[in-house]
């Protein structure tokens, strides 16, 4: 059974006229599905009963199932979901004032193997499709009770490895008749896969870019991120100026600090170095959250305080991310490790 929303809207409309229905209905689909969070065809109750039968002869809405779900004594709540194939994948809800985020997963597992997150400690099983995107956005705004202001590619694995399913989602999420979030409130976070921030810059989208970077080291990095091994700094950074030059739209770098690798004064000094000329340019910091497979930990109060002094100081701009879920486990793939663990 097909999964609706892997559809656009003109290929819904293209089906119901093959149907012998109006097109017009595709809209009413739309959004009794994506904005009145419709889970069950027979809700639509502006369509035609007959043609709610055939919808849900043909199509389904849902997929995912809810395999375990954490509340956090700070309003966090990380969701667990069980996709058709058994296959699991985390999305978190995380509130604050004034938004109401949503951090949602691309792949089940990862195959990049960061040595700071779990996410790719199972291995990678398989790219997600853009109806199961969606229906992770779908949940987290259903069970926010519709409060949901954005949207962070952040979860399990690697957006811009599964490009083609996390862009035609980032659309439908952003399309008035869809999700109809703006552009500016959806984030894609990379490793820093050159060739798919290349396509990126090309897809006028006013979107956000995110790029984990965790140090401004060949050595570091390349023992962090496996993957600076293909894309090293010196060629992540020459495409990042490009895409600034481009787009006009400015980068965040995610930085997260980990004790005793990355978070000294002479880490902050390389850091400071590359990112000096980068005018759009912004460093979050994140002290990293413990996991014991990863043997990590973060670094004393003291010590983040002066890398992100000694940051302002050299003129960057520099925000220290509040630490959220740190009773739930919140990290990244930490809850479907200890699901499947036990």
């Amino acid at each position: 059974m097909q999964d609706i929303k892997e559809l656009s809207l003109k290929e819904l409309e293209d089906k119901l006229f093959s149907l012998g229905n109006p097109k017009y209905y595709a809209r009413d689909i739309f959004r009794w599905i994506y904005q009145k969070g419709a889970l069950d065809f027979n809700r639509i109750s502006s369509l035609p009963a007959t043609l709610r039968e055939k919808l849900s002869a043909e199509f389904r809405i849902t997929g995912l199932t809810l395999a375990d779900k954490q509340v956090s004594s700070d309003r966090t709540v990380k969701f667990l979901f069980e996709l058709v194939d058994k296959n699991r994948v985390e999305a978190v809800i995380i509130p604050a004032p004034g938004r109401v985020t949503g951090c949602i997963s691309s792949q089940a597992g990862c195959k990049f193997a960061c040595n700071f997150c779990a996410s790719g400690l199972k291995g990678f099983k398989r790219n997600l499709s853009a109806g199961e995107i969606l229906e992770q956005v779908l949940y987290l705004k259903n069970a926010s009770g519709g409060k949901l202001t954005h949207i962070v590619f952040m979860g399990t694995g690697e957006p811009l490895d599964n490009y083609d399913n996390v862009l035609k989602a980032v659309r439908l999420i952003n399309s008035p008749q869809g999700f109809n979030i703006g552009a500016r409130r959806i984030t894609i976070s990379t490793c820093g896969i050159i060739p798919g921030i290349k396509r990126l810059q090309d897809e006028d989208l006013q979107i956000e870019l995110s790029i984990s970077l965790h140090s401004a080291q060949d050595k570091v990095r390349s023992r962090l991120m496996p993957v600076n091994n293909k894309y090293p700094l010196g060629e992540l950074m020459k495409c990042c100026r490009e895409y600034t030059a481009k787009t006009n739209r400015q980068i965040t770098f995610e930085y997260i600090l980990i004790r005793d690798l990355n978070a000294d004064l002479a880490a902050a000094q390389s850091l400071a170095a590359w990112l000096k000329d980068l005018k759009l340019a912004k460093i979050n910091l994140i002290p990293a959250n413990a996991v014991a497979e990863l043997k990590i930990s973060p670094p004393g109060r003291a010590q983040i305080n002066t890398f992100k002094t000694y940051l302002s100081k050299a003129g960057l701009t520099v925000t220290l991310r509040r630490e959220r879920g740190q009773d739930i486990s919140a990290a990244c793939g930490q809850l479907r490790l200890k699901y499947e663990k036990n």
